[in-house]
């Protein structure tokens, strides 16, 4: 048994928790050391074996496009096994596209200056500001203290989802975790406590490998997802299918249209999702009886907020308000008004996200001892992993549309299959979505996937509307990896998703979203009357 000095510290390891480990830094069963073990072992000679073979093949393709091809599935092995730190595996492939001369090194490396890298800097300061001070554990006792929410994990877990559908209808999905992850955290620790005090875990148990963490966490990820379909501006593929589709057909897609045929399916996907998660991440534990008194008990402890804690309060609201205002514009005069860029273009999110970071350094807890709300070593301290695993992943999206393979992989698929129907191209462009969704950004699958599909349906005689919008809809997916997309890589950065947690729920509702897309648009669509 451990002793009290073994005790985990629940805090502790929520605020320092490193997201890729060693196995000597995690505590496994034996048959679970084994597996591990054998997954990383495999992978280091699988990864160099499957680049190599794929690089030697006569595919018929430019060299750069083989070579960027080699190089990425060899770096999927490496992700999906963990043969080495994920974002090295990143890293590596990186270095090789360049040996290759897939593009030189300023080109390829010029993608990791992305908007999305500095949102991430941003939100990550900003996130361990309130896990540091408190103010996550007091946001979190709030929504356990809500009626009916605190009684049950599946109830904390779904309550939790549908603020972040709701809030990313109309905030990034990026913003929207970013912004939600503390309270997430938060939550978790509550949690693990009650989990520890009841003598459910064992003294010394991880409370970043609990199911019920794993659930959380991509309820928040997958639902803003979902959330971020609901309006023509909850996320960037939205606006560039909707221009695409708009451009091909002559038709527009109203803010209202879109609602109409979105709200409906988003529902079935919710649910779908909350099945899902808590099928494969059963929480260890299902009641959580006499919460109502110790969330009460709790937040009569934390008494007022500190200056700290409303410092950190003060820079978040900035944050968040900056992160929405460009989609109130939107509401008010319509995206594409004069207004709506020029706001949008001077509020970019990265920008306001280190903005928002930066005021914790500017204001004081003791103005006398010029001490600010966050020490650097905070800064220092946050998941500088996921950080770089993104930027990698950022660079490999680029360089598939850059380099034509995605357009030709699309290409060669569909002429393949001989794609004839409106429900055949529909299928196709749902999968071919979801895949490229899976090795680059949403935004990036949307602009590389669309402008494939519409040609594909023109050329079968078949109005693209309906394809084309499945396809922005189904570029708002791919699950399975860290760098399928910015909210994936957030919520892997709490160190409570494994790697392959994430793979076999993220695969799972990729099927069930794909099948939801291919019955229910089509069906939403002839209903409204749409793509006549």
């Amino acid at each position: 048994m451990a002793t009290e000095s073994e005790r985990t510290d629940v805090d502790k390891a929520l605020l320092g928790h490193a997201t890729y480990r060693s196995l000597g830094e995690q505590r496994l069963s034996p048959a679970e050391e084994r597996f591990e073990r054998g997954r990383r072992t495999v992978g280091l000679f699988l990864a160099p074996l499957v680049t190599i073979v794929f690089l030697l093949l006569p595919l018929g393709l430019e060299p750069a496009q083989q070579n960027l091809a080699g190089v990425l599935l060899g770096v999927i092995v490496l992700w999906v096994t963990e043969a080495v730190p994920i974002p090295i595996g990143g890293l590596i492939g990186v270095a090789v596209i360049v040996f290759l001369q897939v593009e030189p090194a300023d080109d390829v490396l010029a993608r990791f200056g992305s908007s999305t890298i500095f949102t991430f800097i941003g939100a990550f300061i900003l996130a361990q500001a309130m896990l540091k001070h408190g103010l996550a554990r007091r946001f979190a006792f709030r929504i356990l203290a809500l009626p009916r929410v605190g009684r049950s994990t599946s109830g904390v877990i779904i309550a939790f989802g549908v603020i972040t559908c709701l809030l990313s209808a109309f905030v990034s999905n990026t913003a929207t975790v970013a912004m939600l992850l503390p309270t997430a955290l938060g939550i978790l620790g509550v949690i693990a406590k009650l989990l520890q005090e009841r003598g459910l875990v064992a003294a010394d148990f991880d409370p970043l490998r609990l199911r019920v963490g794993a659930a959380i966490m991509l309820m928040l990820a997958y639902g803003a997802s979902v959330g971020g379909l609901l309006t023509p501006v909850g996320s960037p593929p939205n606006l560039i299918g909707r221009g695409l589709i708009e451009e091909a057909t002559g038709e527009t897609i109203t803010f209202a249209q879109w609602m109409a045929v979105a709200v409906p399916i988003c529902l079935l996907m919710f649910v779908a999702l909350a099945v899902v998660l808590l099928l494969l991440n059963k929480p260890e534990l299902r009641r959580i009886d006499g919460v109502e008194d110790y969330v009460a008990e709790q937040r009569a402890e934390m008494g007022p907020l500190s200056r700290a804690e409303k410092n950190t309060l003060v820079a978040f609201s900035i944050t968040v308000f900056l992160w929405i205002l460009p989609g109130v514009v939107a509401l008010v005069a319509g995206n594409e008004s004069d207004a709506y860029t020029a706001v949008s273009d001077r509020l970019d999110e990265g920008m306001v996200a280190v903005l928002g970071a930066s005021l914790l350094y500017l204001l004081p807890i003791d103005w006398r001892a010029r001490e600010f709300t966050l020490r650097w070593r905070d800064a220092a301290e946050i998941d500088w992993g996921t950080i770089v695993l993104f930027g990698t992943g950022i660079i490999f999206g680029g360089l598939l549309a850059a380099t034509g393979l995605a357009e030709r992989l699309g290409n060669a698929v569909s002429d393949g299959l001989g794609l004839t129907s409106t429900l055949a191209i529909t299928i196709f462009a749902v999968l071919l979505a979801i895949i490229v969704s899976e090795t680059t950004s949403n935004t990036a699958s949307a602009a590389v996937v669309v402008p494939i599909v519409i040609p594909v349906a023109v050329a079968a005689g078949v109005n693209p509307f309906v394809p084309a919008l499945a396809a922005t809809f189904a570029a708002s997916f791919g699950f399975m990896l860290p760098v399928s997309t910015p909210q994936n890589a957030v919520v892997y950065g709490s160190g409570a998703v494994p790697i392959t947690t994430m793979i076999r729920s993220g695969a799972s509702f990729d099927v069930l979203g794909a099948i939801l897309i291919v019955v229910f648009l089509p069906l939403m669509v002839g209903l409204l009357g749409l793509g006549a």
